[in-house]
């Protein structure tokens, strides 16, 4: 019998809850750990229409990126979308599980996965944690030969299959180095410059950070959705290697809350 317990020990041994950041909410928001797993579904956000999609598959764990909880809930009669969401899980007796920025943060995690899709060599991290040697922030790697960065650019469009790919002035130079950022990742973008990257591959940057490249760099801003949906497949393959005892699949569910026009 494996149960969730099972799952979240094997988790939390390759990406630990420690590694997550102080404002997250990494581990088991909904269920009780002794439950035997009668299915799994893989997403990059619990939300209602996650939970839906479990009960009709007869998957009793979702294993998200994100937290559908980052904060305290002073009360549940379903006022907003997080309230909805857990209710409707603790009714069908289906677990929630994020794996977040711990899985930012580890070697083999998500920006890892990022370097693979773009097939980055010589990787390390971006921004080490205090005192650990391969767990931080970002990454950063090169590719095997030097493409021009408006047909680099495209491929990263391509490969991420985003709505829109918001980049600054290009330097007219060819793209050597790579740093990447699953999420939200402007706060790295010194670290990028300093690390000579010469595109710098993240989300979520706002209008006057743009002009913090300042020259130095090429920041390209992929979407918050397009940089972490890959997270999905990063998860299944790993519990694949580790479990044959039940079936996971991915969520079918778009949970992407941007539209492009």
């Amino acid at each position: 019998m494996t149960t969730i317990q099972k799952v979240m020990d094997s988790l939390e041994e390759w990406a630990p809850l420690s590694y997550q950041e102080g404002y997250d909410n990494a581990g088991l928001i909904v269920g009780d750990p002794k439950t035997e797993i009668k299915g799994v579904i893989i997403a990059l956000d619990s939300t209602e229409e996650v939970v839906e999609e479990a009960i009709h598959l007869g998957a009793n764990l979702i294993i998200a990126h994100h937290p559908i909880v980052f904060k305290g809930l002073k009360k549940f009669n379903g006022s907003n979308y997080i309230e909805r969401t857990v209710i409707k899980a603790i009714k069908n007796n289906i677990a929630i599980y994020a794996c977040h920025t711990n899985l930012d943060a580890v070697m083999t995690g998500v920006n890892s996965k990022i370097c693979d899709l773009l097939k980055l060599k010589n990787r390390s991290i971006l921004n080490l944690k205090k005192g650990e040697d391969e767990v931080g922030s970002g990454m950063i790697g090169e590719l095997s030969e030097p493409l021009d960065e408006m047909d680099f650019l495209k491929n990263v469009k391509k490969t991420f299959n985003t709505g829109a790919l918001k980049y600054t002035k290009l330097l007219n130079k060819s793209v050597c180095r790579v740093a990447v950022c699953g999420g939200s990742g402007s706060f790295l973008l010194e670290d990028a410059i300093r690390a000579k990257a010469d595109v710098f591959i993240t989300s979520d940057f706002k209008y006057h950070q743009f002009f913090d490249a300042d020259g130095q760099i090429v920041i390209a801003d992929i979407g918050h959705f397009e940089s972490e949906i890959c997270t999905q497949e990063l998860i299944y393959d790993y519990l694949s290697e580790k479990f044959t005892t039940f079936v996971a699949c991915f969520s079918k569910v778009n949970t992407n809350p941007i539209n492009y026009l």
